[in-house]
């Protein structure tokens, strides 16, 4: 079934990059935004799809919580995490009465939900639209890849953490893109190690190399691994993202003139993400 409307909107975004995981609990949401924070500081813009209607969870973590978003006459106008308009966020978050408020749909609301956001959102010019997906290969996923398929998504990038349990659920994530053909750009190692703040030992909570062997067995590109860093975790979960955490030595929190985009570059995972764009964008070379 075609659907013009969502090839519309989609004509002015050069990438497509639907970001999953088979497991919950394993960062993606907080990937999703890395990644955006990364590619947006290097000058690209980027749109980010919270397609986790159940627990929209970009929102909080960009500092946009309490945003609302306008209708125009071009459609729905994405709010924006940046003055320079670098970034750009679109989530059902936006749309409930409040924080607390759940989403208790069936697949067929869900389902419209999803193409009401690929068709009426008005991105204007991207480089990239990340989408954000919740875990697993249910309603929301084929949804979404029915809705683009026709206009030729980039592909997925797949998150993991090192175990084993996870490691499983995320074959069966790596089987349905092979399934619904959706191409495979990467994969992630996410919380492989945890770096104390006071000592810089790293600790391998969920032990290490598991994602690396899993993108390697299944001839997957493997973009990096990203430790646990405390200091994230305060920054995004925090509401004033204008100050740069510091774990060791809260005394020494420092306020940054600018956006979420600009704090980050303060965080040490930032030069990870930094690595993991660039791996990202050398696939891209010669595309689109």
């Amino acid at each position: 079934m075609s659907h013009p409307e969502v090839g519309q909107r989609l004509a002015s975004i050069k990438h497509v990059v639907l970001v999953l995981s088979g497991k919950g609990g394993v960062g993606k949401s907080s990937c999703t935004v890395q990644l955006a924070l990364s590619l947006a500081s290097q000058g690209r813009k980027v749109g980010v799809l919270d397609i986790d209607l159940c627990g929209p969870s970009i929102p909080r973590m960009l500092g946009l919580e309490g945003r609302q978003i306008h209708q125009a006459t071009a459609g729905w106008v994405p709010v924006f995490a940046d003055s320079d308009k670098q970034l750009a966020c679109m989530s059902i978050g936006f749309l409930l009465p409040s924080k607390d408020t759940s989403v208790v749909w069936r697949g067929p609301k869900k389902n419209a939900m999803i193409k009401q956001f690929l068709a009426d959102v008005y991105w204007g010019d991207l480089d990239y639209l990340l989408i954000d997906t919740p875990p697993g290969t249910s309603d929301e996923h084929l949804a979404a890849v029915e809705y683009l398929q026709e206009w030729n998504p980039d592909g997925a990038v797949i998150i993991t953490t090192p175990q084993a349990v996870a490691l499983a659920d995320v074959k069966k994530e790596i089987n349905f893109c092979t399934k619904v053909g959706l191409p495979l750009l990467g994969l992630i190692e996410n919380m492989s190690g945890f770096v104390c703040p006071h000592c810089a030992e790293c600790t391998n909570l969920f032990s290490t190399g598991g994602g690396e062997g899993l993108a390697k067995h299944m001839d997957i590109p493997f973009l990096g691994r990203a430790p646990i860093d405390p200091n994230l975790v305060m920054l995004l979960e925090q509401e004033d993202k204008t100050v740069v955490p510091n774990v060791n030595d809260p005394d020494a929190e420092k306020i940054v003139t600018g956006s979420i985009v600009e704090t980050y570059q303060h965080c040490e995972l930032s030069k990870i993400f930094a690595t993991i764009t660039a791996k990202l964008e050398a696939g891209f070379e010669g595309t689109k």
